[in-house]
């Protein structure tokens, strides 16, 4: 391999890897959390729903 042909291949590994780090990075510090308050909703409308229907029974 040439001088060229290791650079590139060294510059487009460096680049890939930055994706891959940017990507996990947004994941875990924005989708993350977002998921996680959405079950922590549905967990509060399924205890609702649980509480009214005990609250009806009679």
């Amino acid at each position: 391999m040439n001088v060229f042909s290791k650079g590139f291949v060294l510059g487009f590994a460096t680049a890939v890897g930055t994706a891959v780090g940017c990507f996990y990075a947004f994941k875990k510090n924005v989708v993350d959390p977002i998921e996680e308050k959405e079950a922590m909703i549905d967990e509060h409308k399924k205890r609702a729903v649980r509480k009214m229907h005990a609250a009806h029974q009679g």
